[in-house]
Formats: structure tokens, C-alpha cells, sequence
């Protein structure tokens, strides 16, 4: 098998010796026993300004063929979201054509009726991220007039969304976070818009692990307090939420959240490192999966889902624990530039011409990091082809000094 030179952490070089590629069957029928999204990221156009501040240029044509991956594999794709690099880089103007786009090709699949998709709708297979961010933070009044444009540029965005035809997921707001005064503001904005829309919708809650500008959601920085106003929230609009994600990163939380939500109202589970036994429930519920981490593990995702749908729940646990190690480590602190290591092994997988992101984020982890994101990727079997991916690893790892 090849072998490869790679940096360690004490400024030493190492032989890692590649174990092989895995066979990950698609599915033959539509996954059922687990509602699965995967978060998706977007690929630059390689010869774009790919730099902080610099408008985001897509290679609509890569972007578009990851999601059709993702839909082969049975999964629905969650678009838009922060995974795409809303707030890091994806503005509002492409986020829109992301959209378009997206919904366009999912109605195509569906149209298709292939195996893994069959009998499934636009929203079954892409739900989208209705947010703020094309609102300026910085000059956003106070008070009333700062939750009316709150309010505004939610309904712009999920518009947008509804003629597209995905799913809304409502986004956690910067913007509402800055400008809401206590719960009572949080209550007004959601149930507002959850009365307006005419199919329901996906909630959002992003821990500042994610996104520090999020401190205080709900109103307040105690989580209990602050899960007390989600409830309520969800108890008073049940026929308006599909379901909720939350991204706290806490296990336990998420458990006696998932209790206590009326009956028919999902838990989309956000935490990339608690994810196996989440999906895999406590005997009384089980959590589906909104999962940025499904966008880098979703060969095996997909298959640990199949031996659910099949009743091999124990084998189904077992291939889910086996990525276990790589999501801790590609979502590991601080934890905002997950991102970059799923777009790594994109590129890895030859899903992408370039090791390029939008706002430069491809940055924002050392050549250590991507390293150990490469042999723990081969060490769950995901890289597709090892022989493309220790080639392009060996150059990444040349231009950038190792073993020069």
C-alpha cells in the first residue's frame, strides 16, 4: 500500500502507511427508519478572489454534482446553511443563486425517480436556510425598528426559498442577537413568521462553539433558561416546526430536549460529536440527522442508515462509532473551521478541482490538523480512491514544506 510522510505536533515527520479504500453500497430504496440531511459546503470557482471580503464566485458545476453525491447516497442536503459559509464568506447574493440552483436540481431528481430518492419531494430532499445576513450588522437600529428589519429580512430570504421549493430552516440570527432585548423579542420574531409560512419549518439553535456572535440566544446565556423559551416557542407553533436542530455540542441536553417536544416534532441532531448514539436512541426516541459532519462520512452515513432500515441497528452503531474519531477531530476547537477540513477531503476525494473556499477559510486550519484529517479519513475508509487522495496529500504536503 502507499505510504506517505506526515507532519506530528512535536514538529517531527512520521510514515503513515494508507489501509485502503471501503466499498460503501448505495441505497436500493429510499432510506426510512432515520430522516437524514447533510450539510453541504459550496466550491469556489479556483481562479476567484478567494479572499476574506472578496465576493463569492461558485463553481456551480462541482457545488451542484456534490449535492447530487449526497442524493445518490439516499441523504437529503441542507443548504445554505453555515456548513456553505453563511457568515464566512457566502453572501447574500450567492446564497440566493445556491438556492435557486439546489432547488432546481432537486426537482430534477425527483423527476428522475431514481432508486435511493423514489417517492421523495423537493423538500424531502433539500432544505434551505432562511437567515439575516444580508442585513448590516453594524448599523441596525435599536429597539423596534431593529426587530422590524429582523423580521424583514427574514421574510426576504424565506421567499426566496419558498418559490425554490427546499424546505425553510429558520437560521439563528446575529442580527436578532444584537438587537433583542430579553425572550419576549425571540417569541414575537419566531412566531411571527412561523404563523406566516404555509408549510412548516425547520428551527435552528447554533451554540457559540459554532458562532460567538450568538451569545444569548433565546434571550438568555443560561441554556436552561433559554431551552424553557425554545419550548415554548415550539409548543405554541407545534403545526408550524417540521422539527429542530441544535448545535450545542451537549449529548445530555439534547436528550431531555428531544423528551420534552411535542409529539410529531423531530430533533434533527447538530452535534458532530455525540452522533452515534443520538441516532442510534435511548430505547424511547431516536434523534435524525442535520449533520454538517454527514457531509464528509456520507458514504457511511448512508450505509449505517441502510442497516437501520434493514434491523441491524447494532451494525448500524458500529459503522456510525467508526467515524466517530474523524468528526471530533475535523469539528474540534475552535470548532467555526470545521468547515475546512470537510472541504479538504472534498478536494481529497477529487470532488473538487482545487483546495479553494470562499473568504480564504481554506486557511484556517495548520497543515498538522489536515494531516491527521487525512489518516483518520483512511482509517475510516473514506477516501474514495487512496491513490488520488495520497497524490493530492503528497503535493499539499510538498508545497507547504513537509519533508522538503
Amino acid at each position: 500500500m502507499t505510504s506517505l510522510i506526515l507532519p506530528s505536533h512535536d514538529g517531527g515527520t512520521r510514515e503513515y502507511r494508507l489501509q485502503g479504500g471501503t466499498t460503501w453500497a448505495r441505497p436500493t430504496a429510499p432510506l426510512t427508519a432515520r430522516r437524514a440531511y447533510a450539510a453541504a459546503h459550496v466550491i469556489p470557482e479556483v481562479l476567484a478572489d478567494n479572499t476574506p471580503g472578496a465576493p463569492a464566485r461558485l463553481d456551480w458545476d462541482a457545488t451542484m454534482a456534490y449535492r447530487h453525491e449526497l442524493w445518490s447516497y439516499g441523504l437529503g442536503v441542507a443548504d445554505a446553511m453555515d456548513t456553505a459559509q453563511r457568515g464566512m464568506g457566502l453572501d447574500w447574493a450567492a446564497t440566493q443563486q445556491l438556492i435557486k440552483r439546489t432547488g432546481v436540481e432537486a426537482a430534477s431528481v425527483v423527476s428522475a425517480g431514481n432508486a435511493a430518492t423514489a417517492g421523495k419531494s423537493v423538500r424531502d430532499l433539500v432544505s434551505c436556510g432562511a437567515g439575516t445576513d444580508q442585513l448590516d450588522i453594524d448599523s441596525l437600529p435599536v429597539g423596534e425598528a431593529g426587530i422590524k428589519a429582523v423580521l424583514e429580512a427574514y421574510r426576504e430570504q424565506i421567499a426566496v426559498i419558498t418559490e425554490a421549493g427546499p424546505k425553510v430552516i429558520l437560521m439563528a440570527s446575529r442580527a436578532l442577537a444584537k438587537v433583542a432585548s430579553g425572550p419576549e423579542d425571540y417569541l414575537n420574531v419566531y412566531s411571527t413568521l412561523l404563523q406566516e409560512v404555509d408549510q412548516p419549518v425547520i428551527l435552528h439553535w447554533l451554540g457559540t462553539m459554532f458562532d460567538p456572535a450568538l451569545a444569548g440566544y433565546w434571550g438568555s446565556d443560561d441554556v436552561a433558561a433559554a431551552t424553557e423559551t425554545f419550548l415554548n416557542l415550539i409548543k405554541d407553533n407545534a403545526d408550524k416546526v417540521d422539527g429542530v436542530k441544535v448545535s450545542l455540542l451537549d449529548a445530555s441536553h439534547e436528550v431531555a430536549l428531544r423528551a420534552a417536544l411535542p409529539e410529531g416534532v423531530r430533533l434533527y441532531t447538530g452535534d458532530d460529536f455525540n452522533y452515534p448514539e443520538l441516532i442510534d436512541g435511548d430505547g424511547s426516541h431516536h434523534s435524525d440527522a442535520l449533520l454538517g459532519i454527514f457531509a464528509a462520512i456520507y458514504p457511511a452515513a448512508s450505509v449505517a442508515l441502510q442497516n437501520y432500515d434493514a434491523g441491524n441497528a447494532a451494525k448500524a452503531r458500529e459503522i456510525l462509532d467508526s467515524t466517530r474519531e474523524l468528526g471530533k477531530h475535523i469539528f474540534s476547537a475552535p470548532t467555526f473551521y470545521y468547515k475546512t477540513g470537510i472541504a479538504f477531503m472534498s478536494w481529497l476525494n477529487g470532488k473538487q478541482p482545487g483546495f479553494q473556499m470562499v473568504g480564504g477559510l481554506h486557511s484556517g486550519r495548520s497543515v498538522c490538523h489536515l494531516a491527521k484529517t487525512f489518516e483518520l479519513a483512511d482509517q475510516a475508509g473514506l477516501l474514495k480512491d487512496p491513490a488520488l487522495a495520497a497524490f493530492r496529500m503528497s503535493d499539499y504536503l510538498r508545497i507547504n514544506g513537509v519533508g522538503v
